[in-house]
């Protein structure tokens, strides 16, 4: 999300926000009740990271929107983070959740390097709504989210098991009377080779609790790794093998009742009627509640909810928005594409010379549809709404926000509001939202029965009011020499702006920096390049997608670099590597892609179909990545992807197993949206309502994916999405290899010609 650094300075100069000092640069070690270490540090830092390192990640605009929803401004205060028992136990309490991107994993392990921990002695403990102190240093707020997790605790985890290690071999040193510098720490002991003794941390930590903490403690160089960069199983697979994990919707309290939920199907729609006697004649139904948009049926479980919902036949009045389809919008959207947008880049003259004489010019229009997330755990939230308190029991990724949310719809102070964080079944951006918890709140203030309530979305309600990535219409042009090497670039990028919504500050000059991500800063050597951004609001809601503006952004300029190097009869390969020569580690993953995969070799032929190979290259959330998409089209036009090769420069790996999972993941997601998915709308309505009609990729569907990671000791860069937003192009690409048709509009399915 290029560019929402802004959106920090702007909120973090806003009244009321903390200065400096309140971005603690220390630690703070103390007794904790019962004996142990209680320890709190600031995950923004003991040492400044620099300044180029902190514009990079600009997501922060997210997480400054908790300061305004909340009034509890970012920031980390002592005593918060990490815990050491006298059994030798260390617990952390993490500000991120965990919903598959293997946070619960390297997080640990951040902190178990430096501190000499046994990682299996590595407990969790998830963090509550607390902006104050769980705020997370790239995003200014406690959120999850933009791929940021790892990039933002690299440093500060460090160093904090820097300073407790090195408090523990002081404790050890003092006691056997040796120097300090003679102790080394393995695995959870303090030992002194010389004298044959050693001390588990719980034997320490009394002392260690008294002593004065270092305030610039060494790190480990990356040749001492033991932990980061070697692989490791996720430690949150057993309890997700076994059963034992649980998510929001897994949520069970003492005389608890279910919900079933039905929002109006058109923005802005209200309810009308409901039949109560029907729905209440429904065995095990108990309560009606309704809100101004929205009704639900509670009932002692989820079967006698569902059908009380259905007895209940509420209708609605759809209100101004009844009339809207895909087809409306996306006029409209055409109609103002062709005005100037806001300019995000200029320079070189791009404009002047797209018009000058010689070489070729080349347009074009690209589009990409309105995408639901489909989670595979739908909505839900349970509510347990007192005079005097709120719980609420959830999965999200902004739970202070959810907790703002609660407390504005109660009028309770967010004191009395707890969150209660569990495990994600998917988030994708889907779960910085709070519509859910929200709605949620909302009927159970009308509720009479005095008993908490779970509300769980069906599948259908969770994909027709889901908030959607944007629709996004594309002008682009180019010019190229004698020499098919493009001179001029313009790009004009038209759709919704989510920054808006999330963060106003964040938009600048009429710019959402989201939205131009991947299109204002081209890794390719252009001489004019021209960007503009054109906002449009279209009558549904617009959110977070995984991979944000780079998913539509990525895919158009890798579309359009394949459309100039075919315009200039080279290789899609060679024709990049020529315009590299400005960012070689975009270069170094577009060689080992190619390499990897073979590029220049023929693909081996498979009876009746044709094949294609296709590549695309990109920079996003701090990560240099290239993929290369093999596959075959049959007679009908049907698409198979039969192989995907992806090269990742991350930085310093931490855990290469996350990230091979998560450049597997996150290509699979890409791939199932690049040839299915699209929220299309009529009468108003979403016309999509499950995995029939919202198609996924499925096991017997998937290729194979080889990831290979580029050693590096740079500082860690984003893997959870990345591998969604570049896959698109690749496939499109290769579609255009092997049947000479180009795919300017997503979803690839039903478009192409038969053979």
């Amino acid at each position: 999300m290029e560019g929402l650094k802004q959106a920090v300075t702007a909120l973090a100069q806003a009244p009321g926000m903390p200065d400096s000092e309140a971005r603690r640069r220390f630690m703070r070690l103390g007794a904790a009740s019962g004996g142990g270490l209680l320890l709190g540090f600031s995950l923004f830092g003991c040492k400044r990271q620099d300044e180029s390192r902190q514009e990079k990640p600009s997501e922060s605009a997210v997480g400054h929107a908790t300061d305004r929803a909340s009034a509890q401004p970012a920031g980390l205060a002592q005593d918060a983070f990490i815990r050491i028992g006298r059994d030798g136990i260390v617990t952390l309490i993490v500000h991120k959740v965990e919903m598959g991107q293997g946070t619960f994993t390297a997080m640990p392990m951040l902190l178990a390097e430096e501190l000499g921990a046994d990682l299996s002695k590595v407990r969790l403990e998830q963090a509550p709504a607390n902006n104050k102190l769980y705020a997370d240093p790239l995003l200014g707020g406690q959120v999850t989210g933009g791929s940021t997790s790892v990039r933002g605790a690299w440093q500060p985890l460090r160093e904090a098991g820097a300073m407790v290690r090195s408090v523990l071999v002081a404790a050890a040193a003092k006691q056997w009377n040796v120097d300090a510098g003679e102790c080394a720490v393995v695995a959870g002991t303090v030992t002194h080779d010389a004298s044959g003794r050693s001390a588990h941390f719980g034997q320490l930590v009394d002392a260690a609790a008294r002593m004065e903490l270092p305030k610039n403690p060494a790190l480990k160089d990356a040749s001492q790794f033991t932990l980061i960069g070697k692989p490791h199983k996720r430690l949150d697979s057993p309890s997700k093998c076994d059963g034992t994990a649980l998510f929001g919707i897994d949520a069970r309290l003492p005389g608890m009742l279910v919900a079933a939920v039905a929002a109006s199907p058109v923005v802005g729609g209200k309810l009308a009627m409901v039949d109560e006697s029907k729905a209440l004649a429904v065995p095990g139904v108990r309560e009606i509640l309704r809100i101004d948009n929205a009704v639900a049926v509670v009932g002692e479980h989820m079967w006698a909810a569902r059908k009380g919902l259905e007895a209940a036949a509420p209708t609605w009045n759809d209100g101004p928005n009844g009339n809207v389809t895909t087809a409306s919008i996306v006029a409209d959207m055409m109609k103002v594409s062709d005005a100037e947008g806001a300019v995000a880049r200029d320079e070189g003259g791009a404009l002047r010379k797209l018009d000058d004489k010689g070489g070729r010019r080349i347009d074009a229009i690209y589009e990409a549809p309105f995408l639901a997330h489909a989670t595979m755990e739908p909505m839900n939230c349970t509510v347990d709404l007192k005079n005097d308190g709120c719980d609420i029991w959830c999965g999200t990724q902004v739970p202070v926000l959810a907790q703002a949310a609660a407390a504005r719809i109660t009028g309770l102070g967010e004191g009395q509001v707890r969150v209660h964080n569990f495990y994600l079944g998917g988030g994708f951006g889907r779960r910085l939202e709070v519509d859910y918890v929200a709605q949620a709140v909302a009927l159970a203030k009308t509720a009479r029965s005095g008993k908490p309530l779970k509300f769980v979305w069906t599948r259908e309600e969770d994909i027709q009011h889901d908030m959607f990535r944007p629709y996004y219409v594309d002008r682009l042009s180019a010019r190229l020499d004698d020499k098919g090497r493009p001179q001029a670039w313009f790009h004009r990028v038209t759709g919704s702006s989510i920054m808006a919504r999330f963060a106003p500050p964040a938009v600048k000059d009429g710019i959402d920096p989201d939205a131009v991500e991947g299109a204002r800063d081209l890794p390719y050597a252009i001489p004019g390049l021209r960007v503009e951004y054109v906002r449009h609001e279209p009558p549904i809601p617009t959110a977070f997608w995984r991979g944000v503006g780079p998913t539509h952004n990525i895919f158009v300029v890798e579309s359009f670099i394949d459309e100039l190097a075919h315009a200039a009869k080279q290789d899609p390969v060679a024709y990049r590597r020529s315009l590299l020569e400005k960012s070689p580690r975009t270069l170094g993953v577009l060689n080992l892609a190619a390499q990897k995969a073979g590029w220049g070799r023929p693909l081996k032929p498979i009876a009746g179909r044709r094949m294609g190979r296709g590549v695309s290259c990109q920079f996003a959330f701090g990560t240099y990545m290239a993929q290369v998409c093999e596959i075959s089209v049959g007679p009908d036009g049907e698409v198979k992807v039969h192989r995907v090769v992806c090269a990742v420069d991350c930085g310093q790996a931490v855990n290469p197993d996350t990230i091979a999972a998560q450049m597997e993941g996150g290509i699979v997601f890409g791939l199932s949206a690049a040839l299915w998915g699209e929220i299309t709308l009529d009468k108003g309505r979403v016309q999509q309502s499950n995995f029939g009609d919202y198609r996924v990729m499925r096991m017997n569907e998937s290729p194979s994916v080889e990831v290979h990671i580029v050693t590096s000791r740079d500082d860690p860069g984003g893997i959870g999405e990345p591998g969604t937003s570049g896959i698109a192009p690749a496939l499109t690409n290769a579609v255009f290899a092997a049947t000479g048709q180009r795919i300017r509009k997503l979803p690839i399915g039903g478009q192409l010609k038969k053979a």
